[in-house]
Parts: structure tokens; sequence; C-alpha cells
């Protein structure tokens, strides 16, 4: 695996196509317990990003990750903007300029998670993104610390993110718009958690081909 961002480009495209392919099954997730915006919202920023997709192959990791938390965050903005540019800006700081290998992108991005749950104000049960992403960001921690290799852990990370998105189905919503409906957001997926996941899953499998 190249851990250059010479690699930023493609993963952004691959990310635009993902949300794209699955517009109309995540706005109908949306429509069902939330705004019905969060494609449009989400698109917004990766087009932001497919825009400077050239100059952040020209940096080093950390500027390269702070400048796409910012971006995020201005061009998306609202609660998803938020949370997902802290995940970067977050990201990059505990990067530190160092070369991500994965145990280093591992342990930052473990961190990362942990700055969205503290501007989130939410945990692991709430019917969000962190449905999703805490159990991967505790899973990917686990085995890169064992020094497992990437295409060991790529299985088990994509089911574990699917196994959170699916999760949000039989809870209450208690953060966000969906928590206004109280009982009756039960039997919705979470758009955010669905997005999360299908986004972890398309970056899984472009990082861990040969």
């Amino acid at each position: 695996m190249d851990n250059s961002t010479a690699l930023l480009p493609g993963l952004i495209q691959i990310i635009a196509k993902t949300i794209e392919t699955n517009a109309v099954e995540l706005t109908a997730l949306d429509q069902a317990i939330g705004d019905g915006d969060h494609v449009t919202n989400l698109q917004r920023g990766i087009q932001a990003l497919s825009v400077q997709s050239g100059e952040l192959a020209t940096l080093e990791w950390q500027p390269a990750l702070q400048k796409m938390g910012m971006t995020i965050m201005s061009s998306i903005g609202g609660a998803s903007g938020s949370l997902y540019g802290t995940l970067f800006v977050a990201l990059s700081k505990n990067l530190q300029a160092q070369v991500p290998t994965l145990a280093i992108f591992a342990d930052a991005f473990a961190k990362a998670v942990d700055a969205v749950k503290q501007r989130g104000k939410a945990d692991k049960g709430e019917k969000t993104m962190l449905d999703v992403l805490i159990p991967v960001a505790e899973h990917l921690h686990q085995k890169a610390t064992a020094s497992t290799s990437l295409p060991e852990i790529a299985a088990d990370m994509k089911q574990i993110a699917m196994t959170g998105a699916e999760s949000t189905r039989d809870m209450v919503a208690t953060k966000g718009r969906a928590s206004f409906l109280g009982e009756r957001s039960k039997g919705h997926i979470d758009a955010g958690a669905k997005s999360s996941q299908l986004m972890i899953c398309a970056l899984v499998d472009a990082l861990s081909k040969p």
C-alpha cells in the first residue's frame, strides 16, 4: 500500500462515486427520520475536496488532512460538517507529521473518533455515525497494535462497519433531528451511520489492494 498523499485524489473520487451510487438509498433513509439533505451536504463537501485534490496530493499528510478538515467544515456546514471536519482535523493533529504506517494511523484514527464523540456529545448506541466509527476504530487499533496486515484486517473491518450501521435500525435516536421522533425513530437505519459504513467499506477495498 502506498502511504503518500498521492493517494488522495483517487480516494476522493472513490468516495464521490460511492455516495452517488447509493444516493437514492441514503436520501430515503434521511427523509424517514432526518432533514433529507444528508446526501446533498456530503456531495457538496466531496466536490470541494475534489477541486483541491491536486493540491492535497502535493502536501504532507498533516497539512493535507488539516486542509481537508477545514474544507469540510466550511463547505458542508451543520452537524455533519462539524463532525467530519473534526475527524480530519484531529487526524492531522494526532499524526504529527509522521509517515502514517497502519499502527500510527490506527492510533490517530482512534483519537480522532474520540474527538468526534466530544464534539457531538454523543457515544455508541445513540443512532449516529459513531455506531460505525467507534467499533471500526476499536477493531483497527486492536489489530494494528498486534501487527496484523491491512488485507487481514479488511474483511473484518467491513463486517464491523456493516454491523454497526445495521445496529442503528432498532435504536431510539437521542441526537439530531431524529431525536424529536422518539420511539418513532426505531425501525430506520441512521443515514449518517450508513454513509459512514459505505465510505469505510469503499476505502478499505481501495487501500487493501496489492
